[in-house]
């Protein structure tokens, strides 16, 4: 029986506890970081420590990307025109997924190099009548990590946060479900008035 590879397992890196696992996970995560990586033995020698220094580049071009979405228009609005301004902020958008799914794919690789044993998770195939496809999901979690979901923000908006922020209630049905207090006029409907005491 082949061995579990969790979404998200980069393509090209054998099942962990493979006999080709290593190499192959060694190979890839030497493509996902600066060429320059290549110079140190220890890297080689220790695939869990390429794996650490990858993960934290990739993690820092993912926060990079997020900031140069956030800030293009202030820092190109002036220089560019309006269509090359939306095609890099289209750039950035999909540099952001492609980022967000290789920091993903590091973590997985990380965690297999530390004897950590996959095994198949319900979240992991669609629900019955979803016809997004695989990775739609992925791909727009990737969208809110790495960018946010309006020009400029890194936050999602409130219309993509279901069930965290619902619709605020009007004043006055607030008021209408706040239980009477002493003084109120509903206490003073059956108190006597002062002249039917008196005539009392």
């Amino acid at each position: 029986m082949a061995a579990y590879m969790p979404p998200g397992w980069p393509p090209g890196v054998h099942p962990p506890g493979s006999e080709d696992f290593e190499r192959t996970a060694q190979a890839w995560l030497l493509d996902t970081v600066p060429a320059d990586y290549r110079l140190h033995g220890v890297l080689r020698r220790y695939p869990l420590a390429l794996a650490a220094m990858a993960a934290h580049h990739t993690k820092a071009c993912v926060a990079g990307a997020r900031d140069g979405y956030r800030t293009a228009r202030t820092e190109l609005g002036n220089a560019l025109p309006a269509h090359a301004l939306d095609a890099v902020l289209t750039a950035y958008r999909a540099e952001g997924r492609r980022l967000v799914a290789t920091a993903h794919a590091v973590d997985l690789v990380a965690r297999a190099l530390r004897g950590e044993v996959f095994t198949p998770q319900l979240q992991d195939a669609p629900p019955p009548g979803d016809r997004r496809g695989p990775g739609a999901e992925d791909e727009l979690s990737a969208r809110r990590v790495a960018i946010g979901s309006g020009e400029g923000s890194g936050e999602e908006s409130p219309a993509e946060r279901p069930g965290r922020d619902g619709p605020a209630k009007p004043r006055k049905a607030q008021a209408a479900q706040r239980p009477a207090r002493g003084g109120g006029t509903a206490r003073r409907k059956n108190r006597p008035s002062d002249k039917q005491a008196a005539a009392g």
